[in-house]
Order: structure tokens, then sequence, then C-alpha cells
């Protein structure tokens, strides 16, 4: 009879270990028997995690080491695409691969999206990349340099709205009939043209989609896409690297900095030089100078 009031009385001493908040707390038995044992297992918990969360905050404030990098120049700082609102007749039709109403009118918006890839053709200067990237005086050469200033016109584009998402599928389309007409003028075979632009388009939706990874990361983000595509894996300098991460980085500033009414009616883009004469005057107008000798 002693001996089993020696274990009653053990059993009531004996406390139960519940996990609460990723530590152990002690509940005795007699604690568990209360009605109100899941009160006090809440104040409990409440006031262990609140404990826990400062020591974990305190040690990983005073553990962790924080780097703070300079702001870099990318889409992320330009403005953002413009929202607007449509109707449910227009997603019908646009979902059934048609074009809805736009902003201004289908004819004007091809005649814009003509001049701006003339002005990738015409007002960019082949010979200076040919001359400073080292690059061959080849038709594969100038497809990569026009292919490099439609996507930063697509880019820009692409900012504002269905207007000019309509728009870069009018510049990729002339892209193409041009390409296709160079190769039959330089007297490539049809069977072999077809060929290579069937290459052509591949290399195109994987330069895009890598130049819009690039862009939106680093400068080492950017300079891999650049020596990925732009120069095949065969760049050996880093200096032409360097120079055209920074012609990409100030090219999308210029452009950013044209008003978009005026890119999607008139479609006149104007190039900044792969090496600036004045770095300065990137952003800003040409002011007319005068001579006092002629005033």
């Amino acid at each position: 009879m002693a001996l089993l009031v020696r274990v009653l009385r053990n059993q009531t001493s004996i406390c139960q270990w519940v996990p609460v908040c990723s530590q152990l707390v002690s509940v005795s038995p007699t604690q568990r028997q209360w009605s109100s044992t899941s009160q006090w297992l809440q104040k409990n918990q409440s006031r262990v995690c609140v404990g826990s969360e400062q020591t974990v905050g305190t040690d990983t404030a005073q553990s962790r080491k924080y780097h703070n990098t300079s702001k870099l120049l990318t889409t992320q700082d330009f403005p953002q695409p413009v929202e607007e609102k449509v109707g449910p007749f227009t997603k019908i039709i646009e979902a059934m691969g048609f074009t809805g109403p736009l902003k201004y009118s289908k004819w004007k918006i091809k005649i814009a999206a003509l001049r701006m890839y003339t002005s990738c053709v015409e007002k960019t200067d082949f010979e200076e990349f040919f001359l400073r990237c080292q690059m061959p005086d080849t038709f594969n050469s100038w497809f990569l340099i026009t292919l490099l200033h439609v996507w930063m016109c697509l880019v820009r584009m692409k900012q504002e709205g269905r207007t000019g998402k309509y728009m870069c599928r009018i510049i990729v389309h002339f892209m193409w009939e041009d390409v296709e007409q160079r190769g039959r003028v330089m007297g490539v075979n049809s069977y072999i043209l077809k060929k290579n632009m069937a290459l052509m388009t591949n290399n195109f939706y994987a330069a895009i989609l890598g130049y819009d990874e690039g862009i939106l990361s680093d400068d080492h983000g950017l300079a891999a896409a650049l020596w990925r595509t732009f120069f095949n894996q065969k760049c050996e300098d880093p200096r032409q690297l360097e120079l055209l991460v920074e012609y990409v980085r100030k090219q999308m500033q210029y452009l950013d900095s044209m008003n978009g009414e005026d890119l999607l009616l008139t479609g006149e883009v104007r190039w900044r030089p792969l090496v600036e004469k004045n770095p300065q005057s990137i952003l800003k107008p040409h002011a007319p100078t005068y001579n006092d000798e002629g005033l």
C-alpha cells in the first residue's frame, strides 16, 4: 500500500514537454486536466515566440553583413508600360488573333514603323561598329547590328501600350522583308535563303530573350548576353564588351527620354554615336554655338 501511494505521488510530479514555436515547454498533468489548457498554451506560445523572435533577430543582426550596391540604370527605372482599359469585345477579337481598335490609325502606325526600321538601317554607323568591334564586313555582321538596334526600338515601343505592341509587330515584319530582299539582291539561292531565314529567325528570338534578361540585370548580365549573341562568343577583348554595354545603356536612356506620342506618329529615332565625343551631352539637346568674332 505504501508503495502504491509513492507511485501516485511520483506521477503527480512528472512533467510533459510540449513543443511550442520550436521550443519545449513543460506541462504538468494537473495543468493538462484544466479546462483552460488551450488558453494557457496560447499564452505561453505567444510569450515564447516573442522571446525567440527577439533572440533570433538579434543574432542575425549581429552576424549578418549587408552589402549595398550602387543603383544601376536598368529598364526598371524607365516608365512602366501604359495600361489601357479594353472592353470585352476587343478582348474577344484579340483572342481570335485579330487586332482591335487602336489609339491611332493602323496606316499611320505602319508608316511610323517603317520609318523607325529605316532609322535602324540608315542612321546607324555600321563602319564604326565594324572597326571598333573588329567585325567582318559581311551580311551576318550587318544583321547582328541591325538586330541590336531593332531590339532597342522594341523595348521602347512596348512601353506605349497596345498601340506600341502593334507597332513592334510591324517593325519585325519590315525587318524580315528587308532581310529577304537583301538576300535576293546578293544572289543567294532561294533554297539556301529560305534555310538561312529559318536559322536567323531562331537566332532572333533567342537574342531577344537574352537581351531582355541582360537589360534587366547588371552590366555583367548584359555583357554576357552581348558576348553570346552579338560577338558570337568570339570576343577576346573586354574593352569591346565594355564599349558595347555602355552604348546600350546610354542608348536606352536616350530613347526613353523621347516622347512616346511622337514615336508612335513619326517613328523618327536618333542614335547616339558608339563613342561619345562629349559624354556630358548624352541627354542634353545640342545648343547652337556662336562665335564672338562674327557678332
